[in-house]
């Protein structure tokens, strides 16, 4: 494993220690209470800025706000004219990409080197939402009453939209909120997560450059148990739009059976990643790896469960810690590093707590193991790729979502066996597998309970196609026209002509 030492950067404007207000009716004001919090660098511990705390009264302001934009002005503006504002508001994320991206990185700690890739995702999905904006549309029904009764539907937008975003990717995830808000003429209140609200609060800047008028699109920072939780239950919250946890995904739906508001859900994972004996195991060795160790293993639908086939399990195993222990891990603003910090001391608690139940249950860590504190890595909190062999079904680190750079490796013989295990999890987020036998691969595709399955291939996406849970991953999709039609409501239209 190499590891990145400090380095000299310009402090972005936005990350230079300064105070960051929140934005309500599109204006930049301070929480209710007078609160702050700060938010660090993970990399380094360095104080990046401090941030007004919203909690429920700063979350009643928003939404209302929402809701008179919503019920006023906003209700006038043409498809067209939505469209035109989220294509200004590409071309500014598009020209202000590097320091987004170096917004993500400094405060959540992913690599520049990942968060510079997500250009075109990022640029791609405002885009797309552009293009939806114009083509929703009702539908003219034949129907069977006796009598000239004409029946059509209305597409209309739910109204105002909670939105609960997690820390693993702030670029990404603010804009698949409130992209599909501004595409369906709903307003929006963006709760981002506390440990990285930087970049939500740049894109909020943006949106109004863009000219997105005031209360349609609000960001509020704070806590989960107090804003996260007063937006969730609000009722005058229309719909909520939720991804994190399963345990908060929970929480969630209880929270909003007061006013029955619509929920979409994108939670955890424990995704199974196959290889098969036939497969290109030069090309499945980096793919299995990058699956887990891209942003320190930070994502959902990471393919954390690594099932392989007996007859190359050890050789393939072998090679996957091998090329784990070559990474890179240090300051993501290095862009050489390809393995950054975890985003917290808390996760970094969480990943280190299980790399010792692991080693505990009997599992063999063929690489890593354990936190990195090498040089000016010891302010951060780094762990290194982590491959656990000899890992059992039964194993803890085989049933929980760690959250971290951690690959549990199974052995499997038959292919009735392995999809029956693969599918033995709460979850059901994303899968892969690798084979060069199109037969196979079409075949254990249906099989998977799961929202996507990558083959020969691991964390593809598109803005145009859907992605999701099935089971304790969650429901509802996001990307493609599924997402848009979660932020609509339909209206049955009788008009009887004689």
């Amino acid at each position: 494993m190499a590891v990145s030492q400090a380095i000299p950067i310009t402090r972005h404007p936005f990350a230079n220690g300064s105070y960051k207000q929140m934005l309500i009716d599109g204006k930049w004001v301070d929480a209710a209470s007078g609160k702050r919090f700060e938010t660090h660098n993970p990399a380094t511990g360095e104080l990046l800025a401090t941030v007004a705390e919203g909690d429920k009264e700063d979350i009643d302001r928003a939404v209302a706000a929402a809701r008179r934009a919503f019920e006023g002005p906003w209700s006038k503006v043409k498809p067209f004219e939505r469209q035109n504002l989220l294509l200004k508001l590409a071309d500014l994320v598009e020209k202000n990409f590097d320091e987004l991206s170096q917004l993500d990185t400094l405060d959540m700690g992913a690599p520049l080197s990942r968060t510079r890739a997500y250009r075109l995702r990022a640029v791609g999905m405002l885009r797309y939402y552009a293009g939806q904006t114009t083509a929703i549309h009702g539908e003219t029904i034949e129907n069977s009453l006796p009598g000239e009764i004409f029946s059509y539907t209305l597409k209309e937008p739910i109204g105002v939209v909670g939105a609960i975003i997690p820390w693993n990717g702030p670029l990404t995830a603010t804009i698949w909120k409130i992209g599909p808000a501004i595409a369906t003429g709903c307003t929006v209140v963006l709760k981002p997560a506390e440990e990285a609200p930087l970049t939500s609060l740049r894109i909020a800047e943006l949106a109004m450059e863009a000219g997105i008028p005031p209360g349609v699109v609000n960001v509020v920072p704070g806590y989960g148990e107090t804003a996260g939780a007063a937006l969730a239950s609000h009722h005058d919250v229309d719909k909520v739009a939720f991804t994190g946890s399963h345990v908060t995904g929970q929480s969630i739906i209880r929270a909003s059976a007061g006013n029955l508001k619509r929920v979409s859900l994108e939670l955890g994972g424990k995704s199974p990643d196959i290889v098969f004996a036939d497969a290109d195991l030069d090309a499945a060795v980096p793919g299995a790896a990058m699956a887990v160790f891209a942003n320190s293993g930070q994502i959902c639908s990471a393919g954390t469960r690594l099932f392989v086939e007996q007859s190359v399990y050890e050789e393939f195993v072998g090679r996957v810690a091998e090329f784990g222990k070559k990474l890179q891990v240090g300051n993501g603003l290095d862009p050489n590093v390809q393995i950054g910090p975890l985003v917290s001391e808390e996760q970094l608690k969480r990943v280190t707590g299980y790399l010792d139940i692991g080693q505990k249950e009997g599992a063999r860590a063929l690489a890593g193991g354990g936190r990195v504190t090498e040089g000016a890595l010891s302010k951060g909190f780094f762990v290194s790729p982590t491959v656990f062999a000899g890992v059992q079904d039964n194993m803890r680190i085989a049933q929980e979502e760690i959250f971290g750079p951690v690959i549990s490796a199974i052995a499997f013989k038959d292919m009735d066996e392995l999809v029956k295990r693969a599918n033995n999890t709460t979850f059901g987020l994303g899968s892969g597998l690798w084979t060069r036998d199109v037969s196979k691969a079409h075949a254990v595709a249906k099989s998977l309970r799961a929202g996507s399955v990558w083959v020969n291939c691991y964390q593809a996406m598109d803005p145009a196609v859907p992605f999701g849970g099935y089971k304790m991953s969650g429901y509802g999709r996001e990307s493609g026209k599924q997402h848009v039609e979660d932020y609509l409501n339909v209206k049955a239209v009788w008009i009887k002509t004689a």
